[in-house]
């Protein structure tokens, strides 16, 4: 299946029904920020829903501060938008602005991350994948291509506070749990960007003999991933051998990096959270209560999965 038809079945798969025009709708975005090409993805594909479905789509960038995305909700709250988009950049802290878009009548959607709340009446639905599930593939994957041996692992870990990076170290742990062979000895945020999932590589490398002592590393996103495949080279080691890497989203440049045998494994995040969102949205308007959880399907993608032909399948996404 190709990756544009896959998002097709997404959409499908959701059990929402495909969607009806909706002109003159406006829906508020408050997304993140745009820490990875994953991010920035999402926010291209947003776009172009949005445009499909004759829907006005504001987003407002929050810089990966939560404050910024409370203001943003108050903005959107105060313009009277139809819905609100949030990608909550941490987990809690949610309930007084949600609190006024539900008084505000205004439906509030989360995308690709939950929220920790006591009143589940403060969202209309989230449209996320499983990220405890893709942390379990990527350390069942390592579990399975260590076969035995002893695997000493290196662990970036996404924003702290974050839903999806509290989930994704949660899901890793439970695929090695039963391998006393595959431990985690070192584990630090790389706050999802390249660069500071460099800088901690390189610490890890420095504080583990140079890195002859790191048999994996296991990244919550393929940005920090990338960003770190560059410290083990620049350290003299060769990537995806001396040290096996295993990452999170699936972005074009990771599938570039599987194909040089620079990585090993990326568990697929798929950018089209939007377009079911929409459809959920739509639904609703019409009368139909969405479920509660609209579940993306996940992937695993490895040197065996045609790497080049899914980075052109990606590049033109926005990553």
């Amino acid at each position: 299946m190709t990756f544009k038809k896959l998002l097709l079945a997404t959409v499908l798969a959701s059990g929402v029904a495909m969607p009806a025009l909706a002109a003159d709708m406006t829906v508020g975005f408050s997304q993140i920020g745009s820490e990875s090409g994953w991010r920035a993805a999402e926010t291209s594909v947003s776009k172009a829903e949005a445009e499909k479905r004759g829907i006005t789509l504001k987003i407002a960038d929050a810089q990966q501060k939560q404050e910024n995305q409370i203001k943003a909700i108050r903005s959107f709250i105060a313009q009277g938008v139809d819905a609100i988009f949030l990608a909550p950049v941490v987990a809690t802290g949610w309930e007084a602005v949600l609190e006024e878009a539900k008084d505000a009548e205004i439906p509030v959607i989360l995308l690709d991350r939950d929220i920790e709340t006591k009143d589940p009446s403060l969202y209309l639905t989230a449209v996320t994948s499983d990220s405890v599930h893709e942390g379990e593939v990527a350390g069942k994957w390592l579990v399975d291509t260590v076969a035995g041996k002893s695997c000493d692992v290196v662990e970036l870990q996404g924003t702290v506070g974050a839903s999806v990076a509290t989930n994704r170290k949660e899901g890793f742990e439970k695929g090695i749990a039963g391998a006393d062979n595959v431990k985690i000895i070192r584990s630090q945020t790389g706050e999802f960007t390249r660069a500071k999932g460099k800088e901690v590589m390189e610490s890890f490398i420095k504080a583990e003999n140079g890195g002859k002592g790191i048999c994996a590393l296991y990244a919550h996103n393929d940005d920090m991933a990338l960003g770190a495949i560059q410290a083990i080279k620049e350290a003299g080691l060769k990537p995806g051998q001396d040290i096996l890497v295993v990452s999170i989203d699936s972005v074009p440049d990771i599938f570039k990096a599987i194909a040089d045998g620079e990585a090993n494994a990326t568990v697929e995040l798929t950018p089209n959270m939007a377009g079911p969102a929409f459809d959920a949205l739509v639904a609703y308007k019409d009368g139909t209560e969405p479920p509660k959880w609209i579940q993306t399907e996940s992937k695993l993608y490895t040197k065996d999965s045609n790497p080049m032909a899914e980075y052109e399948a990606r590049k033109s996404l926005g990553y």
